[in-house]
């Protein structure tokens, strides 16, 4: 098979890494100074590895509008700068990045996107493709970690030469699955030299006006550029054959080019021909045109929208027949599986195993988790709604808690709760809402909800589940951990000073897993015809504990509980809380407490009617018996 492609790099040090890995060594290669982030999978370890690079300014955000104007004003500055995150991150720093576009770089600036196709930790499946187009920024996507470290790299020295910042373009599988890399060694820059210019950094109307024009520009110059881009190839099938009496091509990019290539060489050999598109925005039309020329048949296989087949369709073609989203699926990965089943109508055949030994459970809290004590005790609660967010906590919807009634986007609980409530109060309905939110996300995104709340007068129980770091996206730090993304010491901004300062009257810190106190809480605020905040103060289970976690939560270490067999009746009262660490024996008709897992949380003692658990070495639990 013929590839038409310029060589890789020179031959270097290989390296397994993922995606991410590969992104962050790729930057730091290129001589990247300031990296900001907001932790969301599948992005999250960008920040990560680049934090462990001495020479790597890195910060988490707040959230992924202020991580995209820190590194906006790196730029302005004069380094190399890099935002990432995940896809849906990128609606909230949509409102800089669309301005920007406009201005131009000083140093090379480039976002980074980690989009998620089949949604496996998302609530959309949005194809941020479409905003590189919409934005009229260039764009490319790598389809293993080999493309993510060079395209990371010839992405800022583009962004530098065509004064434009650069997305790239990741998906789910390129982000965690690994490859073998060349890697080389750090380039250093100098800084750029910062001089005021009103006309490109300062978007006043009548300057945006001017820079309007330059886009065009610059758009058509990063056309000629992806059109001799080497991340644009083509592989020439055998000639000599033809498959069903047409020539086959296929247009493919990410890692839709690994599924086509493993899909069609197995069903038709060598016969068919690749064009496989990396610097998609904008697209090389001239080169996808004379591809498909050559073509009788053409397959345009991509995941999510039809953004290079609706590009494809508008070539004007009249010889080739081209097929993409009706015979492909709308949604989801292309994986060759999907491929092979929209083509043949066959899956490929499964691999056998004992399906005895597959044990299927619905994702939960973890034993010890301290969100579990709150929503235990809110989901028996009546003639409420509860609005919930994005994090750990959205486990609460499920049993047996089935404690949250809504879930949208970061920071969307607190926000969408006060129009709920408004509008039950207008209408006279006697129904309260009690808005659910974390730390990390209160930090993100509630504080201007809350904000709003506190301003127009609607009187929403707000909880705020303080766990003291990022949870669901694996322990990162916020601006309420006290320690930044290398570790290092800093401001930790007290949650219950801040609702305070922002108009908050009433605020209950409350540990929850004491269930009375929760009530307690609860019943209080419920009588209030203002906004309140409950924040329930206890750090996650895994969390590695510093210190201060250790001096503020002494009991951090409790004595584990377990089930005394001979008070045991049985009654399932326990597993009603959701806890993994209880065991139900249907032959003793008894409950146990696998002793690995508990953290002596004393949740399930709480609830225990016939107190049959105790701690393990005879003391009582913490808590009073809950009645």
């Amino acid at each position: 098979m013929i590839i038409e492609t310029s060589s890789r790099m020179e031959n270097g040090m290989k390296q397994l890494l993922t995606g991410n890995e590969a992104i962050a060594r790729g930057a730091w290669e290129a001589g990247l100074e300031h990296a900001a982030a907001y932790p969301g999978t599948p992005s999250t370890e960008i920040l990560e590895n680049l934090a462990e690079y001495p020479e790597i300014y890195a910060e988490w955000a707040p959230n992924e509008k202020v991580a995209m104007e820190s590194a906006i004003g790196a730029s302005m500055a004069g380094v190399r700068s890099m935002a990432s995150m995940k896809h849906v991150g990128v609606n909230v720093a949509a409102d800089p990045l669309m301005t920007f576009a406009y201005m131009g770089v000083n140093g090379g600036a480039v976002i980074v996107t980690a989009d998620e196709p089949g949604m496996f930790s998302s609530q959309n499946e949005q194809d941020n493709r479409n905003y590189a187009k919409f934005g009229k920024f260039p764009m490319m996507e790598p389809a293993d970690s080999q493309e993510c470290y060079d395209m990371i790299k010839a992405a800022f020295d583009l962004s530098e030469e065509q004064n434009a910042i650069f997305m790239i373009r990741m998906v789910t599988r390129v982000c965690h699955g690994k490859t073998y890399v060349e890697t080389g060694e750090r380039v250093e820059r100098t800084i750029k030299e910062w001089t005021p210019d009103p006309l490109k950094f300062i978007a006043l109307p009548a300057h945006a006006r001017m820079l309007r024009v330059k886009l065009e520009d610059r758009e058509k110059a990063l056309k000629e550029v992806s059109e001799k881009s080497p991340f644009n190839f083509i592989e020439w099938g055998n000639e000599s054959t033809e498959s069903n009496g047409k020539k086959i091509g296929v247009i493919a990019s990410g890692p839709s080019y690994w599924y086509a290539k493993e899909t069609f060489s197995d069903l038709y050999g060598d016969e068919v021909s690749y064009l496989k598109l990396g610097f998609t925005n904008p697209l090389p039309t001239d080169m996808m045109k004379n591809f498909c020329e050559k073509m009788d048949l053409v397959y345009v296989i991509e995941e999510d929208d039809p953004y290079i087949q609706e590009a494809v369709e508008r070539l004007g073609l009249v010889d080739t027949e081209v097929h993409g989203k009706d015979v492909f699926p709308p949604y989801g990965e292309m994986t060759p599986d999907v491929l092979r089943k929209s083509l043949t109508g066959e899956s490929l055949p499964l691999v056998e195993y004992d399906k005895e030994m597959i044990i299927k459970r619905p994702p939960t809290l973890c034993a010890g988790c301290p969100h579990r004590g709150l929503f235990y005790r809110l989901g028996k609660r009546k003639d409420i709604m509860i609005s919930g967010d994005i994090g750990c906590y959205t486990l609460g919807a499920g049993a047996p808690y089935n404690a949250i009634n809504s879930c949208v986007c970061m920071g969307a609980s607190i926000s969408l709760g006060h129009g709920a409530q408004m509008t039950f109060n207008r209408a006279g309905v006697n129904r309260r809402v009690v808005t659910v939110l974390g730390d990390s996300t209160f930090f993100h995104s509630g504080i201007n909800s809350l904000m709003n709340t506190v301003y127009n007068g609607s009187n929403t129980i707000n909880v705020i589940l303080d766990n003291r770091i990022t949870g669901m996206t694996g322990h990162q730090q916020n601006p309420g951990t006290g320690f930044t993304v290398k570790g290092e010491p800093t401001n930790m901004i007290n949650i219950e000073t801040l609702v305070r300062a922002i108009g908050i009257k009433h605020v209950k810190v409350v540990d929850p897993n004491d269930l009375a106190a929760v009530d307690r809480a609860f019943d209080e605020f419920m009588e209030l015809d203002e906004p309140s905040v409950i924040i329930t103060r206890w750090p996650c289970v895994l969390k590695k504990f510093s210190d201060a976690d250790l001096a503020e939560f002494p009991g951090l270490f409790q004595t584990k509980d377990v089930v005394s067999q001979d008070t045991c009746v049985g009654c399932k009262a326990c597993l009603r809380t959701g806890c993994p660490a209880l065991i139900y024996n249907d032959k003793e008709g008894k409950v146990s407490i696998r002793e690995t897992d508990c953290v002596g949380c004393d949740v399930c003692a709480q609830v225990c009617p016939v107190s049959a658990i105790t701690k393990a070495d005879g003391s009582a639990p913490k808590f009073n018996k809950y009645k």
